[in-house]
């Protein structure tokens, strides 16, 4: 299944909110649009729109305020990804260049700044003060994940349970949030965005292990950056976690991290990636995001029989046999 397969039934309003995402970032200023519309430009799987749009379906559906929803979710979303970047020293990014790597950190510091501050000057035009609320503590949280990547950068003795509390906050919260304020701007009742809130933080966690199976599993066709990247940045993932644990691999999977560490970008992880794939440390990290998966769906059965549960049920079974 593929991503016009599984969001057919939002095609046109896609496309809508595309078009909002472009205007909503254009600028008279040449420099400031070209920076922000770069990351745009290069793609993604918009799955923070899409969730907002089919949370907004458990309410009184209306695009024109759904949109101040989805469109400053998905630029909080780029904006955080060009910051991600240059604490990442990150070439690629989807393929393509990333705005760091085509102009400079000062430059993409400011652009990421700029798609902030147009993301939160849009979603102010909805006069509901839980959507604020909600969308300012996630921020908050997405902050501190941040701070707790850069703090654990090449720590090998890390926990499980400090990967997924950084995860939390750097990538479910925001796909939590982005089902929850579909339906608060829809009117939903609140106990169904609270069983929205569920499904998209375990459908996020999810999410993000699987990213970071693909970081290791994937081509860099298929991922848009070279398979690795995370060790090479010194985001030590899960599946990295788990075969740590291994004591068959451990001390050779060290001796190849600190060899990354030292030597940067001269040094390939391939044999790391090996020495990964020896022990189960992949197939632990799936199962886990399958356990996830499971906690969404359960979610989901308890919300009220529409068909939008179905699109729902499927996104949860694609973001684990994705391969992009």
């Amino acid at each position: 299944m593929n991503r016009l397969e599984l969001f057919g039934l939002l095609k046109k309003d896609m496309n809508f909110i595309e078009e909002e995402l472009y205007r909503s970032i254009d600028s008279h200023e040449e420099l400031i649009a070209d920076t922000s519309l770069h990351l745009l430009k290069a793609g993604g799987k918009r799955l923070r729109p899409v969730f907002v749009l089919l949370g907004g379906k458990f309410g009184g559906y209306d695009i024109q305020k759904l949109k101040r929803v989805a469109v400053p979710l998905e630029l909080i979303h780029s904006a955080s990804l060009v910051h991600d970047d240059v604490i990442d020293d990150a070439e690629t990014r989807r393929g393509q260049p990333t705005v760091k790597s085509k102009w400079d950190n000062r430059i993409a510091m400011y652009t990421g700044d700029y798609i902030y501050a147009r993301a939160l000057s849009i979603v102010a035009e909805l006069p509901n003060p839980a959507i604020h609320h909600v969308l300012s503590k996630a921020l908050v949280q997405m902050s501190i994940g941040e701070m707790e990547q850069i703090r654990d950068f090449f720590n090998v003795d890390q926990s499980v349970r400090n990967y997924l509390r950084r995860i939390r906050r750097k990538t479910a919260l925001l796909i939590a949030v982005s089902c929850e304020l579909g339906a608060l701007a829809s009117d939903a009742p609140a106990r169904i965005s609270s069983l929205l809130y569920s499904y998209g933080y375990n459908v996020g966690m999810a999410f993000q292990i699987h990213d970071d199976i693909l970081d290791l599993l994937g081509t860099e066709k298929q991922i848009g950056k070279p398979p690795g990247s995370d060790m090479r940045q010194g985001n030590i993932t899960l599946p990295v976690i788990y075969a740590l644990q291994q004591s068959q691999v451990r001390e050779a999977l060290l001796a190849e991290i600190d060899l990354i560490r030292e030597r940067e970008d001269r040094y390939s992880p391939r044999a790391a990636i090996e020495l990964i794939k020896k022990s189960d440390g992949i197939t632990k990290a799936e199962n886990l995001a399958d356990r996830y998966i499971k906690k969404a769906l359960d979610s989901l059965d308890l919300l009220p029989e529409v068909k939008t549960k179905k699109t729902l049920r499927d996104i949860a079974h694609f973001v684990t046999r994705r391969t992009y």
